[in-house]
């Protein structure tokens, strides 16, 4: 096709801009630099109707010059992480002590816009209009929610988003049907206990006793409530107790995070975790309060979209460029959220290359990078699919 070949004609653009992108990352929340960045960017392509989200997602439309009702949305998130980088020998290496793009967000939002680039020179081709959202705070789970909030995904017909994934090769594209990342949620337990001298244990309740059988107790819902071939995750990160060493301590703070792969496997955990840490703390004379945050719900690929996303990447690239049972992740991605309401799909471009070491490491990882040749797969793979659903070739 030769939306691909155009594509490929913006490599040096694209790698620019990733690398702008990189030099400069934005934890979530804080993306203004970024916001005016990606801004400023669509003004010079031509498509200057766009406007702030939540102090800093951009949201921004391109109309067709023919006729047309259909929209495309198109998604990439732009925030980096609380990482510090250990790159000093790159030119791109990240100028913001203590923040980094490990996660490709970087080369997300340079592939959008360049599928934006290719869209914008191809307008008086298509009817009806793409809707861009670059969205902020991905890596919070707090930036798609108040996306979906303005109400601005209405009248889509499909969406489509794209993350980097250093376990592919660059020059393959992963798009599976059905669950392909986990939900995410945050939990707090608060452990109230009573203070006592560590010599009278029995006059007091032990908070960092009843914490700790929380901890232990919490791994018998996966592995004796749960059905062993589905995936799920509890994992506690964080566990604050105690004023001294010789004092019962009367309370504790546990912080973790559930993982499932369905939304009744979802529902079902949260209610055995709230159950087992009330029973245990009872049993022990205490109590226990669990509190809650939604950061993503699964992300599942439906699979006629997948059908009509993987026939544009074989015609795009050739069939032996199609990935279609890439292994299932435990992370999570907010993108699930326009899933809820919008048909569409979250491929994933292939981004590393032997002959770059660096390029196979995990995400978010301080020395995570991606094999920019992957840039302009991503841009053609936004606009061909935009340009394919608003011309009726699909869906």
């Amino acid at each position: 096709m030769d939306i691909y070949q155009e594509a490929q004609a913006l490599g040096s653009y694209l790698t620019e801009l990733r690398r702008e992108f990189h030099r400069h990352p934005e934890v979530s929340r804080k993306e203004t630099w970024t916001a005016e960045r990606i801004e400023a960017e669509l003004d010079a392509l031509g498509i200057t109707e766009h406007k702030r989200v939540d102090g800093s997602g951009v949201y921004a439309v391109l109309r067709g010059e023919k006729e047309g009702d259909r929209v495309m949305a198109l998604r990439a998130d732009t925030d980096a992480l609380p990482i510090q980088e250990v790159h000093p020998q790159l030119s791109y290496c990240s100028q913001q002590f203590g923040a980094m793009h490990a996660c490709g967000h970087d080369g997300h939002i340079a592939c959008l816009l360049g599928g934006a680039r290719l869209l914008a020179e191809h307008r008086a081709d298509f009817g009806g209009e793409v809707r861009f959202f670059f969205q902020h705070a991905e890596e919070t789970g707090y930036g798609a929610a108040r996306f979906m909030e303005t109400g601005l995904w209405r009248g889509a017909g499909r969406v489509f988003g794209l993350h980097v994934a250093p376990d592919l090769r660059a020059g393959t594209v992963g798009i599976k049907p059905g669950p392909n990342n986990a939900s995410v949620d945050h939990f707090t337990i608060s452990v109230k206990g009573k203070a006592a001298h560590v010599s009278t244990p029995h006059l007091g309740v032990d908070a960092v006793y009843i914490a700790s059988q929380i901890v232990v107790s919490l791994q018998a819902i996966v592995a004796r409530l749960s059905s062993p071939v589905e995936p799920l995750l509890i994992g506690v990160g964080k566990v604050t107790a105690g004023d001294a060493y010789n004092i019962v301590a009367d309370s504790a703070v546990l912080e973790g995070t559930v993982r499932a792969m369905t939304p009744q496997a979802r529902k079902e955990t949260q209610e055995k975790l709230n159950a087992l840490c009330d029973s245990v703390a009872t049993l022990y004379g205490g109590s226990a309060a669990v509190e809650w945050e939604d950061f993503a719900p699964p992300l599942v690929n439906p699979s006629h979209i997948c059908e009509e996303a993987g026939e544009l990447v074989t015609r795009l690239m050739g069939r032996e460029a199609l990935v279609a049972d890439r292994v299932l992740s435990l992370g999570g991605d907010d993108f699930a959220r326009f899933q809820e309401e919008i048909p569409g799909v979250y491929a994933y471009l292939g981004s590393s290359s032997p002959e770059k070491p660096d390029t196979c490491r995990p995400l978010h990882n301080e020395k995570f990078d991606l094999e920019e040749a992957a840039l302009p797969i991503g841009a053609a793979l936004h606009a061909a699919y935009a340009l394919e659903y608003l011309t009726h070739k699909l869906g």
